[in-house]
């Protein structure tokens, strides 16, 4: 008995770009890509490695069931110009682990459904930046990546140690995990790598002997992230861990720097780098832009207060030497308010500011994280009730100033669902969310 062929999965198309090839070959939202040179799409990585060639034949069925073979000339990786319902092209991976230091498993009841999706897959590490754990990776997946040679992958590490890593994700077959990390490298594939460290379990000789383990992966591991472990108030019931205080800053970037200095004789790389937390804990200024590589782990932390504050005073010098400063008899009073963490940082812009343009006062609040808890200290999980509960009774001048990372991407919603016309009228003051560059953060206040 013959067997049946699979059935093909379709991808709806969301939208077609103007002008493109798929305009020109009328291919329409609604429409569904079947295959591309007889192979059936899996997800946007068979998507995107099947239709670089300079000759491709594209299955589309239309929405009444007709189907088109359509064949395209086209130069080399030429995309043909469609976005997908669903950017992925298949279901999310839900991660397998349990892990020590999971920030989800520290988060309340009641929030939106989406903060509790726990993902772990792969192919987020290309589109996303996201880092994965390598567990939820089959070989079929780990095959593919080498064959489309897909560039670079972020990997969590947490430690080199197996029967440790076992431990911190509560997965037996983590430890093992690891050794995808070899098919990596011999297949040539750049990765970068993050270490969350947890007090007591994986820093000090552990954090050491992973440092000395992963540098055997350099150059094709370009850089490894250490950032503390954050914890929320909401951790009954969860593995018990200690914050770590300004001397476990200290001794951390001690070991990281000592080892920045053998990576970059060896490899030219600084390799392994400290997230900002440890410097502003420590109480230690942040390194020097040289030091960051190009900045291969800022959407990890590592790097935001340096690059801020270069691009903070390139901006000012900028318009110094083209006059281009406001009015030194400008009157203005504004506030801002940002998380803990970064708000020394920010205070001090803000000053600078004040001095170039006396009549400007700008009023910078730092704001506690009743919600999470204080030991979270990052503006990025502050919450409008948060903003709204301290700034109520505060000096705000004719308009308050939030960062962008305080809203869900591309909304204005922050992260217990309060919108931002919903805190504008509580607090009976115009917002404007301020970017995350430091030229952002001149225009914000000299160009109004």
């Amino acid at each position: 008995m013959a067997q049946k062929e699979p059935k093909m999965k379709k991808h709806i198309v969301k939208s077609v770009e103007p002008g493109s090839i798929a305009e020109e070959l009328e291919i329409e939202p609604g429409d569904a890509i079947l295959a591309v040179d007889n192979t059936p799409i899996e997800d946007i990585f068979d998507y995107q490695f099947l239709i670089q060639d300079t000759y491709v034949e594209v299955l589309v069925e239309k929405p009444d069931g007709e189907q088109w073979v359509l064949e395209i000339d086209k130069e080399f990786d030429e995309d043909l110009g469609l976005t997908f319902d669903n950017g992925l092209m298949d279901e999310y991976r839900h991660c397998c682990n349990k892990c020590i230091f999971c920030f989800i498993d520290q988060m309340p009841k009641g929030m939106r459904d989406t903060l509790y999706f726990k993902d772990d897959d792969s192919r987020l590490s290309f589109l996303q930046g996201n880092y994965v754990t390598l567990t939820n990776m089959s070989e079929k997946d780990v095959d593919r990546i080498c064959r489309y040679h897909l560039s670079p992958i972020n990997i969590s590490f947490q430690t080199m140690n197996p029967a440790l890593r076992c431990k911190m994700l509560n997965n037996r077959f983590a430890g093992d995990a690891l050794k995808k990390v070899d098919r990596f490298y011999e297949a040539g594939i750049i990765m970068n790598g993050q270490v969350v460290l947890c007090k007591g379990v994986n820093d000090g000789k552990e954090l050491e002997f992973s440092i000395r383990e992963m540098m055997k992966y350099a150059p094709n591991l370009q850089s490894v992230s250490v950032v503390p472990v954050g914890l929320s108030k909401y951790r009954d019931g969860l593995y018990p861990l200690e914050p770590f205080e300004k001397e476990d800053a200290v001794a951390t970037l001690e070991l990281i720097h000592r080892y920045q200095k053998i990576c970059f004789e060896k490899f030219g790389l600084h390799f392994i780098h400290a997230s900002d937390e440890w410097y502003i804990l420590a109480g230690q200024e942040v390194p020097e832009e040289e030091r960051y590589d190009g900045y291969l782990q800022l959407e990890n932390g590592v790097g935001m207060v340096r690059l801020l504050l270069n691009e903070f005073h390139e901006e000012l010098e900028r318009r110094k030497a083209e006059g281009l400063l406001p009015d030194p008899d400008l009157k203005a009073e504004y506030s801002l308010a940002t998380g803990k963490l970064i708000y020394p940082y920010i205070d001090r812009m803000t000053k600078e500011l004040s001095e170039l343009c006396p009549g400007l006062v700008i009023h910078v609040y730092a704001i506690r994280n009743d919600f999470f808890g204080e030991k979270i200290t990052v503006s990025g999980l502050l919450t409008g009730q948060d903003i709204l509960a301290q700034m109520k009774d505060r000096e705000k001048g004719k308009r308050l100033y939030l960062p962008v990372n305080v809203l869900r991407s591309g909304e204005d919603v922050f992260l217990d669902d309060l919108h931002v016309p919903d805190l504008e009228k509580a607090l009976q003051v115009p917002i404007y969310i301020v970017k995350s560059s430091g030229r952002d953060f001149v225009e914000a206040f000299l160009d109004t």
